[in-house]
């Protein structure tokens, strides 16, 4: 498929969604409307977790990597993402579709393109949602231990929480937007509360910038800290995938978008600092190796008392379900975009009832988390299991495969801006912005490079153990099998072929077609 099948097909339709709705019986559109500035920006942050961030992967960073200049990262990984962002929302003004990836990738690369990608998108975009119950299932074991003296095996909280989740994913995505909108602001204040303390009472050293030195990036664990420290921004990518939820989207969806790759940037480099001055530059490799995930824990049980470091440990815990119900709202809709476009079954493109959410897609979801988590859970569990096994299967193995698949996407997605405004004759008025893609695009795919071939350092098995073949292989199988459906398509149901990634156009394409005498 070629992007410009015809410039009708490609053109925005001028009638709004409600009409769609109208003619479709209000089943194959997500609700308009729902979501402002804010709700959507606090549904996408959500998803970056703050708290298990700062008290997980920064500590897993200084102790696996020994590189000091983390927060000299988080800066230098803002620039690369800002430089993806710039096309990626200009890109955002001319499609709004619910598989933003996919969308994106179809229109400047074509539909069998689109399709590897939709399936790239929801393989990783379901590891990283179902990644993050096995540390929850685990943190959560952990309270119960600790504060009630009670011993819960970590999948039984993990199958509530999924529960749950699947439920919130069946209400109005504003509702959602409220429950994640409370744990992230109540999450970034303890860890503002805790930047500030570790500044007011640093360490021997005192407040000594020697993090953002950049001769503390110097070494051959640079590339792989890269790998661990960008999963950190994973969720501001997500904001196109509610475009059709929210009012304004040409102009609501790139301003998040800058918002959040910008706030976390600044909010992640500050707080690894933060770490750096409470520990001591000299001393924060060793802390992290020593305390690993209980770093954080540690350093403002000194500093901040007892009682904050037990609200702290909660937080945690909820910080890491609002993760979870950000990424399940992304899944969700993107199997409501893959079924409304032919490549899942039809009744995955529906919307539910008065709520107008991606019920089925929500299912789905639900269920394949649930599978997963009773795998581990019975591979795990019992006598001989390793009781941190759930931490270091489930959301290590899952986490990176997702995170690689992102990777992946975005660095599509850059090509695509690229050729989409190529063809359309606009290289001149669009250079500025090829540039930062193209720019973009080569930075992410060093940092992919890295991922494949460092797998085996971010899951912490051997340099010749099988998975840090297989585990990649996952994202490099749903690649393959997406071309392929691709490719069928295109030979079998052409028609179904240049729908890819059109969304709601399709179908007011669609309502023309039988329109017209």
């Amino acid at each position: 498929m070629t992007t410009g099948s015809s410039s009708a097909s490609r053109s925005t339709p001028d009638s709004t969604s409600d009409g769609i709705r109208t003619y479709l019986g209000q089943e194959r559109a997500l609700r308009a409307d729902r979501l402002g500035t804010g709700g959507l920006l606090l549904s996408v942050l959500a998803a970056t977790a703050p708290l298990m961030v700062v008290a997980g992967v920064m500590p897993t960073t200084f102790a696996v990597m020994g590189i000091v200049g983390q927060p000299l990262l988080f800066v230098a990984l803002g620039v690369v993402l800002i430089l993806f962002s710039v096309g990626y929302a200009e890109m955002s003004r001319h499609v709004h579709n619910a598989g933003a990836f996919y969308a994106y990738i179809s229109r400047g690369l074509g539909g069998t393109a689109g399709a590897s990608a939709a399936l790239v998108a929801l393989v990783a975009y379901n590891a990283l949602q179902v990644g993050i119950y096995g540390i929850f299932g685990f943190e959560v074991s952990g309270l119960f231990d600790t504060y009630a003296d009670l011993t819960v095996a970590w999948w039984i909280p993990s199958l509530v929480a999924l529960a749950v989740v699947g439920l919130l994913g069946w209400l109005k995505i504003d509702v959602n937007a409220r429950v994640l909108g409370v744990l992230l602001v109540v999450e970034v204040i303890l860890v503002v509360i805790f930047d500030v303390a570790a500044i007011g009472d640093p360490a021997a050293e005192g407040l000594s910038l020697h993090a953002f030195n950049p001769d503390t990036l110097s070494g051959a664990g640079v590339g792989t800290a890269l790998c661990f420290c960008i999963a950190a921004f994973l969720g501001f990518e997500q904001a196109p995938v509610y475009a059709e939820e929210t009012s304004r989207p040409h102009i609501l969806v790139p301003r998040v978008m800058f918002y959040a790759v910008g706030g976390v940037a600044v909010f992640f480099a500050l707080s690894s600092w933060a770490l750096t001055v409470a520990a001591g530059p000299s001393r924060v490799v060793g802390v992290a190796q020593k305390e690993s995930a209980g770093m954080l824990f540690s350093l403002t049980g000194s500093r901040l008392g007892s009682t904050f470091t037990d609200v702290l440990h909660v937080l945690f815990v909820t910080g890491m379900f609002a993760a979870m119900l950000s990424f399940h709202n992304v899944v969700a809709r993107y199997t409501f975009a893959m079924g409304r476009e032919g490549l899942l079954p039809s009744a995955f493109g529906r919307t539910t009832g008065s709520s107008g959410a991606p019920g089925t897609g929500s299912l789905l979801q639900t269920a394949v988390a649930a599978v997963v988590v009773v795998v581990f859970a019975v591979a795990d569990d019992g006598p001989a299991g390793d009781p941190t096994a759930p931490v270091l299967h489930l959301f290590t193995w899952f986490g990176n495969v997702g995170a690689l698949g992102v990777i992946l996407l975005m660095a599509a997605a850059s090509v695509s801006v690229i050729v989409f405004f190529a063809r359309r004759g606009a290289v001149g008025a669009q250079s500025w912005r090829l540039v930062t893609s193209a720019l973009a695009a080569a930075g992410l795919l060093v940092i992919a490079g890295y991922t494949v071939k460092d797998f085996d350092v971010l899951v912490g098995t051997g340099p010749d153990s099988v998975l840090s073949r297989v585990l990649p292989g996952i994202i490099g199988l749903a690649l393959v099998v997406g071309l392929v459906q691709g490719l069928w398509l295109r030979s079998r149901s052409p028609e179904a072929h240049a729908r890819i990634g059109l969304g709601n156009e399709a179908f007011q394409l669609d309502k023309a077609a039988r329109e017209t005498p």
